[in-house]
Formats: structure tokens, sequence, C-alpha cells
């Protein structure tokens, strides 16, 4: 009462005591309590905007309803930047994006000082504000005053930043005056805006986690079988759990070689033929978006491209500088409409990155799907050591047995006397078992690197393997085994990593021997030029079925020596065939031929 007495038309009404204590009453039972149940509403209406829209078209409906409660032209929402120092648009109502500004200084702004201050600032007339800069838009658009409220969305991690900005309400009148009640109620809708965003990400967060732990469990049940991880089923297991949830078309997996010039293709999904190569090697200096990925340049928001240190994202494809006339056509064939790039560091050095080809065309990624993508592509990078770890030990067998061979051959004719006699045998014996022991160190160094590409003769290698496994033939006392060695041709280089071509003839050869049955049977090797390839084949005694070479050749086997095969085979360059008929089956290995010295 006494506030509706200082007013100058109230006191010249000459109202009684009693009058004015009517009206105080009628004023709060029926205009405040409709307004409160109105703001009531419209706070509601607010909290209840869905949590799974993006953050922008959140802010967005926000604006929508703040302006149509308050009575106001427009709104627009703009973030702080900390690390740019700069308040970015982030959203808007009845405000033309295209015309504004993307982003403008932290410093000297309406917006920059109202999240300084964390409290609203009133701007009853835009053309006499010196701190707002674009006045043009504001006046083509009839606007001549504005409401500025702070929003802050406080962190929800340790790694997180509380996140700042402004929400801009906009009005046609000139020199408005905007009275405490108003600025109070659009502080309270700011805030429940602030409460939307707060519970997406707890439901982003809650939805992460999730995820996290299915790729987690998946790996720990493959962990669990006896047959360990191969990257193949990993890929296979975990890509749909997150191709909904980022709408990805596929993936893939490409290391970087020690000479930081070259990348590999280790593995892709779908595993369509022609889609992946994997084994594939691509030169960076051909391909400008790897050598953006791997080292890290130039960063920024482009027409066509965004370039982070956590991701980059061709918005498309078909029109981005980054992509090769190759790359454009690619993915316009497979209908690729963005890719997102991850890079996946040890320390500060991308050693691996993933790609990830959209079915939408993306403008950007919500930090959620760029967590769970690089948590996934980390998790990779484990099942990768984790695959050549268990590939190493499968493959320490046949050496092992070896070893063991050539060094009881040794001591027992050390202990038959005759050392001068049998000098020639026994250095022949040693210089298998000085061979072997290193070749095993190199296996346990493997985990670590591919070793150095060279040139070598294949039939030699193949000879030398066919011998060792002649030996570890003898160990397991497989008499009834009987080996060939067929029409060798010599001369037939090729480039290679020299352990990996052990490895696949060491996989071969046991699993000829492993195939030959009780009754017994024959092993023999054969090489060959063909064309501009050299060919090595390996047979045994014994058939397979049709359907279960395809099986094995696609590799849906629990086995891993004919997946270690095909894939080392694949990542020189080669190829696997495999032939059965007439009571024997041969695998065959066609690498391209080199000349000596073509490696420089």
């Amino acid at each position: 009462m006494r506030s509706l007495m200082r007013n100058p038309s109230i006191r010249r009404s000459r109202l009684s005591e009693g009058e004015l204590g009517e009206i105080v009453r009628e004023v709060q039972n029926r205009v405040v309590y409709d307004e409160v149940d109105r703001l009531v509403d419209e706070v509601e209406n607010i909290i209840e905007i869905n949590p799974n829209l993006s953050e922008i078209e959140i802010l967005e409906g926000a604006a929508r309803r703040i302006v149509e409660y308050l009575g106001a032209a427009a709104a627009s929402i703009r973030m702080f930047d900390p690390q740019r120092r700069e308040m970015v648009s982030f959203g808007s109502y009845h405000y033309d994006g295209d015309m504004r500004q993307k982003s403008i200084p932290f410093e000297d702004s309406i917006a920059g000082e109202v999240v300084r201050r964390g409290r609203s600032c009133p701007v009853p007339n835009i053309m006499r504000e010196p701190k707002y800069k674009d006045k043009e838009i504001v006046h083509e658009m009839g606007i001549h005053s504005m409401l500025a409220v702070p929003m802050n969305i406080p962190r929800f991690t340790v790694r997180d930043l509380d996140i700042r900005g402004v929400i801009q309400i906009y009005y046609e009148e000139q020199d408005r005056k905007f009275t405490s009640l108003e600025r109070k109620v659009a502080e309270v809708l700011a805030k429940r805006v602030t409460y939307v965003i707060a519970r997406k990400r707890i439901l982003s967060l809650q939805r992460l986690n999730e995820t996290k732990e299915k790729i987690v469990e998946k790996i720990y049940l493959k962990l669990g079988k006896r047959e360990g991880i191969r990257l193949r089923d990993f890929f296979r297991l975990i890509v749909p759990e997150i191709a909904d949830l980022v709408r990805i078309q596929s993936c893939s997996l490409f290391s970087v070689r020690g000479n930081r010039r070259e990348v590999v293709l280790e593995a892709g999904y779908p595993e369509e033929k022609g889609y992946h190569g994997v084994g594939k090697v691509f030169d960076i200096r051909d391909e400008p978006p790897f050598d953006a990925v791997i080292n890290q340049r130039p960063l920024g928001e482009y027409e066509h491209e965004v370039i982070t240190p956590s991701y980059i994202l061709v918005k498309n494809p078909w029109k981005s500088q980054l992509m090769t006339e190759g790359l454009r056509r690619f993915a316009q064939i497979h209908h690729i409409h963005s890719i997102l790039y991850i890079p996946l560091k040890v320390g500060e050095l991308v050693t691996h990155f993933m790609a990830f080809d959209c079915l939408d065309p993306r403008k950007r990624f919500d930090d959620e799907e760029v967590e769970i993508l690089t948590f996934f592509g980390k998790e990779v990078m484990t099942a990768v050591r984790l695959e050549k770890l268990h590939d190493i030990l499968h493959d320490f067998r046949n050496p092992a047995i070896a070893t063991a061979g050539f060094a009881k051959r040794a001591k027992r004719t050390l202990d038959e006397g005759e050392l001068e006699a049998q000098k020639e045998r026994i250095e022949r014996n040693l210089d298998i078992l000085v061979r072997e022991t290193s070749r095993m160190q190199e296996l346990a160094f493997e985990i670590y690197g591919e070793g150095k590409e060279e040139l070598r003769d294949i039939t030699g290698e193949l000879i030398e393997r066919f011998e060792v496994n002649e030996v570890a033939i003898v160990e397991q006392q497989l008499g009834n085994i009987t080996l060939v060695r067929d029409r060798l041709q010599p001369d037939l280089f090729v480039q290679c990593y020299p352990l990996y071509l052990g490895r696949i003839f060491d996989n071969l050869l046991a699993n000829a021997t492993n195939a030959i049955s009780k009754e017994g049977g024959q092993i023999a090797i054969r090489s060959l030029r063909r064309r501009n390839s050299a060919v090595v084949e390996i047979t045994n005694t014994g058939e397979i079925p049709r359907e279960e070479i395809n099986r094995l050749l696609d590799g849906k086997t629990t086995g891993r020596g004919l997946d270690i095969i095909n894939r080392l085979v694949q990542l020189m360059g080669g190829r696997l065939e495999i032939e059965s008929g007439n009571n024997e089956t041969t695998s065959r290995i066609i690498m391209p031929l080199n000349k000596p010295g073509s490696l420089g």
C-alpha cells in the first residue's frame, strides 16, 4: 500500500485506505497469481525441452519461448570461446544467422561484459551503445533495444570447463525502460535453459559410459576365448554398437609407418571387397587429409572442413580441397556425405588414426560423439597390440621347436666325438641355432614395429623355412610325412618384411603338417615366376571342401594361423589362394616381383 501511495496518479485519486487495501488484495489474488502461474508454465515448458536434441536446437527452442513470453522481437545466443577470447554465435530466433557475425571480441562488447560480470545488462538504445558494433543489421531489422542475460553451464568432469554465454533479447521499442521484474524473469528463464543443457550432458555422459562399457565388455569377451582377439572380429563386434549412435556408414584404421611418410590400412568395416583394401599403403604426400591428421595442420574452420587437434571433419568431401579426385569419386560412388578423421597418439606422436564415413552431411560433431569414437580408437589400438601379441605367441612355436631340435643335434654330435670330422655339421647346426634364436628375438620385438622392408629371394626364404619345419616334424616324431622339394626357381626377388615372409611360410608349413592324417602323406614345395609375379606353392596330402576353403579365406575360423597368413600377405601387397582336389591341397602365395637393387 505504501508503494501505491507513492504513485502520483493514485494519490490524486484520493482513495481511502480501505479502497487501496481492496486494490492490493485484488492485484495479489488475480494479477500476481495469473502472472506467476504463466511464468511457472513457461519454466516447465523450457525444462521439458527434449534433451536429446542438439545443444543448438535446445538453445534456439528456448530462445523462441523466451521471446514469445516477454513479447520481444528476436533473440540470439553467443558462447564464450576461452581459447580465442571471442563470443561465438550459437543459434538464434527471428534473427538472420547469415547476417550476424560468426564471432565478436570478448573485450569491449556487451556479450563479453555480461559473461565477465555474470549479470544481465539492459541496452535501452542500441544505436547509442558504443560496445554494440554491428548496428547496421539491427537497424535493418527494426530493432532498437536489447536485454542481455547470462547463461552458465557448470562442468561435469575434471577435464571440462564451465560454459559461459549470453542470450541477447531484442525489442523494437526505442529507449525502452527495463524493469527489475522483467530482468529477473529473463534471468530465471535463462537459468532453466542451462538446466536443460545440463540434463542433456548428464544423459550424454550416461550414454557415453554405457557405450564404453559395452566396448570394454566385448573386448574381455573376446579375450576370454582361447583363440584370443582378432582385429576383424573386434570391428564386427563393436562398430554396430556405435553405428546407430553416430550414423556412420563405415570406418577404417590406419597405422603410420616409422618413416612418417606412409600409412597402411590395417582394418576396415564393412569388409566388402573393393571397399577396404586391407594392407594397402598410402604416401601421405599424395593424400592431403592423411597429412593433415598426422601432422595436425592447418588448424581452423573452413567452408568444407573443420581441423582441430582432436579431429578433422570434412563436411563436404565432394567439394573439399583436402580430397583428391580419387577420394571425391569414391565418396560419390559410396554416397559418403561427410568424413571424420580422429588421430590416435602415443605421447604427442600420431601413430594411428581412424576414418569414419558418415551417411549424413555433418557440419559438426558433439563432444560426446567425438569422445566415444576416440575411446573406440584407443581400444582399437589396444586390440592391435593384443592381436600382435597373440600372433607372435602363436608363431613362436616353430622356431622354438626348431631351436630345441638343432641344439639336440649339436649336442649329439659333440657327444659322438671326432669333432674335426663333424666340424662342418656342427657349424651348420650352430648357424641355424643362432639364426632361429635371433628370429625369436625379432618376433619379440615385432610388437613395437614392423621392421625394415628389404628385397629377398622368396625361393631362398622358402627353402630355409622348409628345413626348419623338417626339424620340427622330427622333434614331434611325425615320421609318416615325406618332404619333397619340387621345382624351385631361384632369384625370385620380392619386396617384403623378411620376418613376415618367414612367418607366412612357417604357418603354411605347420598347417600342411597338421592336415596330414595318421596314415601319413607328403608335403611338397615349389616356386616359379608367373609374368610379373613370384609364386610359391605348398602342397600337402588331403582335401578341404570348397565351402571350408571359402570360410578359411574369409577369416571365419577359430584358428589363428591362416588369419595371420592372410593379413601379412595383404600387408606386403600379395594374395593367398587355396586349391583342393584329387586328395591334395595347395596353398599358393603370389607376390609382385622386384629386381635386385630396385629399392635403391
